[in-house]
């Protein structure tokens, strides 16, 4: 079972990938920005990080860039509904796991979510072999 954080500004998109995370198994705690995602993540540990790009006060690129200095281990997969943010993300691939368009179905999200997890497994067992 994963920790996983989910920020997110649309409610109705919150509650779905919340329910799909917990359908599998795993713990969740969600929040509406990434504002309130760095505050989070400053008081627990998560395993991974699902976070819209566009978002008010903290969007997901900005998010990205803050957690590479705190959190550099983090896997994060992002979600969006804009070409131009996608470009955005995926130009920050060293930070950003996975980015998922929006909208989705529940297999591709399963799908990107399970991928991101594994790889961030990886980079954890690697980094831990070379320490």
């Amino acid at each position: 079972m994963a920790r996983i954080l989910v920020a997110e500004d649309d409610g109705a998109v919150r509650q779905l990938v919340v329910r799909i995370i917990e359908s599998r198994g795993h713990e969740v705690m969600a929040v509406v920005d990434g504002a309130f995602a760095l505050e989070a993540l400053a008081r627990e540990n998560f395993d991974l990080l699902v976070t819209d790009i566009v978002m008010p006060r903290l969007d997901g690129i900005a998010l990205s860039l803050k957690l590479a200095k705190t959190h550099p281990n983090l896997p994060i997969l992002m979600m969006t509904g804009y070409a131009m943010e996608r470009q955005r993300a995926h130009d920050l691939e060293v930070l950003v796991h996975r980015v998922l368009s929006k909208p989705f179905t529940v297999d591709q999200f399963v799908a990107a979510m399970t991928e991101t997890l594994a790889e961030g497994n990886r980079i954890m067992a690697a980094r831990g072999a070379a320490a």
